[in-house]
């Protein structure tokens, strides 16, 4: 939960955020296990960080840990942009997400996120790409990841395919992977209905629901959640395509999609604005349940298939050299992000730029916990602005 209101700057900042939590302070995990769970949560449709989330909750207790992670991760922004959405559609409006003091608070999390993302870059690479060879495909990893960001990407699992690949044939005294399966191990019976409600809701569910209803409301956003790959922003025109002009307005849908970036938690939690702020008859309070549960169902169902495939295959031979690869391209991965966007942003604003120096200092020397970073930073950003220094 303390994350879900402090964890700002996308998918990407949030993995930052959650190695330094669970892997750092609170020592859930190490570095490799937490590579894993974000290599086999990056080659999902779906929000990354949330699936991560899920994953750690499940890591530490089971199937209701999960539950519990995403409710807690999601909770925050669900409400905010919920009631953001109400506020729309009954004509309210306000000036104060225009005001200098919350647009400086905004740039100062922006260079907070940054920081983060930056921190654990550096630490992972300590453990993940401590070879010539793995920090060679740390670099592949990075040039492919700054190359699909910008053009495809829908196709973010391709730099974790080049990790792998890679792996198999420079890293072939990789220490063996550990027996222990990553997640609890899933029964026969769990994977076999997992895949027969995944297949169900997908295919089935859009026949039989009517238009307009909760039920073609829930279908939309679960087809949503089933297909798109890249992220939150990925997820955008997909969601237009079934929320048109004729139910929520250009003008209320994208200032919605601004919202959804200023709050903290997951991108995909606009759902849970476009559910309340919708003209058909399935919005409102409901709607807004509906669309955001919609949209995050297939995460669970997915992750239930894919953690006893992998534990499967992560102990076949050869498969340490492969994982090995993957971890190393992980590192890539993060550190493409950290260049663009938020390095490309961070020097085109002095508040940004600012606050990611004073966080990097405020988590690596002063080893301060995360959340008070951030909150400082709003803090201090909203003040800067105020007084004139320029965003």
């Amino acid at each position: 939960m303390r994350l879900g209101l402090t964890a700002f700057g996308g998918p990407v900042a949030h993995l930052g955020y959650f190695r330094r939590e669970f892997v750092e302070r609170a020592g859930w995990l190490d570095d490799a296990t937490f590579s894993e769970i974000v290599a086999v949560c990056s080659a999902l449709p779906g929000p990354t960080s949330s699936q991560v989330g899920m994953s750690l909750g499940a890591l530490r207790a089971g199937p209701l840990g999960a539950l519990t992670a995403w409710l807690a991760f999601t909770t925050p922004s669900a409400l905010l942009l919920g009631l953001f959405g109400f506020a729309l559609r009954a004509g309210a409006s306000s000036g104060f997400a225009a005001s200098p003091a919350w647009r400086g608070a905004e740039a100062a999390l922006l260079g907070a996120a940054g920081a983060v993302v930056v921190l654990a870059v550096y630490v992972l690479s300590k453990s993940l790409a401590r070879t010539t060879a793995a920090r060679a495909i740390a670099l592949g990893a990075l040039a492919l990841a700054l190359v699909v960001n910008r053009e495809a990407p829908q196709l973010q699992w391709l730099p974790l395919l080049f990790g792998a690949l890679a792996g198999l044939f420079a890293l072939r005294n990789a220490p063996p992977t550990s027996a222990h399966s990553l997640l609890p191990r899933a029964g026969t019976r769990s994977v076999i209905l997992a895949f027969a409600l995944f297949l169900a809701l997908a295919v089935a569910l859009p026949a039989l629901a009517a238009k307009g209803s909760y039920l073609a409301l829930f279908s939309q956003f679960f087809r949503a959640g089933s297909l798109v790959f890249g992220g939150g922003h990925v997820v955008l025109p997909l969601i237009r395509a079934f929320a048109g002009p004729d139910v929520i307005s250009n003008a209320n849908f994208f200032a919605g999609y601004a919202a959804a970036q200023t709050v903290p938690g997951p991108l995909f939690t606009f759902a849970s604005f476009v559910g309340a702020a919708n003209s058909s008859p399935a919005s409102g309070a409901l709607g807004a349940l509906v669309a955001t549960l919609g949209i995050f169902a297939p995460s669970f169902l997915l992750l239930a298939l894919a953690f006893p495939l992998w534990n499967a295959l992560r102990v076949l031979p050869r498969a340490a050299a492969a994982l090995a690869g993957v971890n190393a391209s992980v590192v890539g991965l993060l550190a493409a992000v950290a260049i663009d966007p938020i390095g490309l942003n961070l020097i085109l604003s002095p508040i940004s730029l600012a606050s990611a120096l004073g966080a990097f200092g405020a988590l690596f020397v002063l080893e301060l916990p995360s959340w008070a970073v951030v909150v400082a930073a709003a803090l201090l950003g909203a003040v800067a602005a105020a007084f004139g220094v320029p965003r």
